[in-house]
């Protein structure tokens, strides 16, 4: 969603789920080709781009570590500005997805962020050019180009529609404030490798019941906490759970509206999908 004004225009970056995730083997590149189905969901950031007399990058909300050339709005900024000269910007990002969760909010934000600027300055990309540039930024950028529910293959990068729809069901995501980065990701994966089962149904079909992350059962062993959280959205009625990315948030699929109340107080969130 856009908001146009006369000198700037708004939009609201939104997570995503994975819905299944196997880890393939590793490519020559230094990646794992994976296979997922990308799911949005509209827990959202807020962007805003301003045309300016000089360049600011302005964050808030939650806080984001690392050096502002880093993130993943400049670098889409940097990017366009180099390949079509665009003029100094303002940039707002206020962060509310968590980070480090498995959720996407770092790479919708920069896919948006391009979306955001070619609308602004009129570049006229199309979606394919904007895929292509979304994915020198990271491997999940590109799906949030078209945001809509997609097979995803490659390192993440190869993303194909298919027609699958959760609308009208309810979600809860719980963050429990666990950081998993990459690398103790894979540690885990690799230690877990024998309890993998294989990804090998299609996944236009329906995924439930037979899709599961890889990196699941070793995030839970190295965190056993997030097994708690697991079952206590099992408790709530959720007919299927999962962990999103290499975590370390978890959601539940409902048929009603659950509950919003977090014993544990942990971050939570409850919406219907569209």
């Amino acid at each position: 969603m856009y908001i146009s004004t006369l000198y700037s225009m708004i939009c609201f970056p939104n997570a995503k789920i994975n819905i299944g995730l196997s880890v393939k083997d590793k490519r020559a590149d230094g990646y794992h080709n994976i296979e997922s189905i990308f799911y949005p969901v509209n827990w959202c950031d807020i962007l805003e781009i301003v045309p300016s007399n000089s360049f600011e990058f302005f964050p808030s909300g939650l806080c984001i570590e690392g050096a502002t050339k880093n993130n993943l709005v400049v670098k889409a900024y940097e990017i366009l500005k180099e390949k079509h000269g665009l003029p100094p910007v303002h940039i707002f990002l206020h962060k509310v997805i968590p980070m480090g969760a498995g959720l996407g909010g770092g790479s919708a934000d920069g896919a948006f962020a391009l979306r955001l600027l070619n609308d602004l300055f009129e570049l006229n990309l199309d979606t394919t050019q904007l895929q292509q540039l979304a994915a020198t930024l990271g491997s999940d950028c590109p799906f949030f180009i078209q945001n809509v529910a997609c097979k995803v293959t490659g390192r993440g990068e190869i993303i194909s529609p298919i027609q699958f729809s959760l609308a009208g069901k309810w979600i809860k995501l719980v963050y429990p404030g666990i950081h998993i980065n990459t690398k103790t990701a894979f540690e885990q994966l690799n230690k877990n490798a024998l309890k993998r089962k294989p990804f090998d149904r299609d996944a236009s079909q329906d995924p439930f019941w037979f899709f599961q992350n890889d990196f699941e059962a070793g995030a839970i062993e190295l965190f056993p906490t997030l097994g708690n959280v697991r079952e206590n959205l099992l408790q709530q009625g959720a007919y299927y759970v999962s962990m999103t990315g290499s975590g370390s948030c978890f959601y539940g699929l409902f048929h009603q509206k659950p509950t919003d109340e977090n014993q544990d107080h942990y971050t939570s969130f409850v919406t219907q999908l569209v």
